[in-house]
């Protein structure tokens, strides 16, 4: 049973997650794990990445609505994507769960330092708007579409995060397909990790199910109020992209040290 102060704390999180989805557009959800763990007070990292899981697909699933609406997503090449990276997620979330937690803790903080690096690389877009899956281009499309994809989808199934920040490079390097459709593509793969992920995490029955749904309710009004200040910060948007990284690279740390700590003790 949640308390009163954990119920405020979970929706609270979900907001700063959403918020800043929002407002710097991807990278957030890296930062569910660790807000679960020391803010709202999830006792288990197992759970906690099980418990975010959740959280990813269902915020992936609002935002997929809206760039399928506008017509950015290259489906064709997303299916791909994300069945590739499914099966991905599905092994690396059954290695996950069999990890010590203080380790796979302290990897968590390795990744959060290399998504903070990431963050501040300037995204590149491809050249190919009409890019699509046909009998001409399977052949070279194909592999590095499944192969970058059941990797990806490994890596955030084994940690419970989104992969964003993987996923559009990766399709514009395997298909060139243009930055938009590239973020609106990558969020069919985000959130079939992200379920993937979370059906295998409910199956062992680490995931925190009033804790999800709290974050999820906040994550829905800090995307929106995410998304209507971004276009009055689009002049700073460089200098937030910066001091986000920073945060998360100081969460980052803070975290692959606990996971140290708590593994030499």
């Amino acid at each position: 049973m949640l308390t009163a102060t954990q119920v405020l704390l979970s929706i609270a999180s979900g907001m700063i997650v959403g918020l800043s989805l929002g407002v710097v557009g991807g990278g957030g959800s890296i930062l569910a794990v660790p807000l679960m763990m020391y803010v709202i007070g999830v006792p288990s990292p197992h759970v906690a990445i099980g418990t975010s899981a959740v959280a990813v697909a269902v915020n992936a699933l609002i935002n997929l609505v809206g760039h399928a609406r506008d017509r950015n997503i290259k489906w064709p090449c997303a299916t791909v994507f994300a069945l590739a990276g499914m099966a991905g997620a599905a092994l690396g979330a059954e290695i996950g769960k069999s990890v010590d937690g203080a380790k796979l803790l302290a990897g968590f903080g390795v990744v959060m330092l290399a998504i903070a690096v990431l963050m501040l690389r300037p995204r590149r877009s491809g050249h190919n708007p009409d890019v699509r899956l046909d009998r001409d281009s399977l052949p070279h499309l194909l592999p590095p579409l499944a192969g970058t994809g059941f990797g990806v989808g490994a890596l955030s199934g084994f940690f419970g995060i989104g992969g964003g920040f993987l996923i559009v490079p990766g399709l514009v390097s395997a298909t060139s397909m243009p930055l938009l459709n590239a973020i609106g593509s990558s969020l069919v793969s985000v959130f079939a990790f992200g379920a993937t992920a979370a059906v295998s995490y409910t199956i062992s029955h680490l995931v925190d199910w009033p804790v999800a749904l709290l974050f999820i309710l906040g994550g829905v009004g800090g995307g929106l109020a995410g998304v209507r200040l971004a276009s009055r910060l689009a002049a700073h948007r460089r200098a937030l992209m910066v001091i986000f990284s920073a945060v998360v690279g100081l969460v980052g740390l803070y975290i692959t040290w606990k996971g140290i700590w708590i593994f030499v003790q």
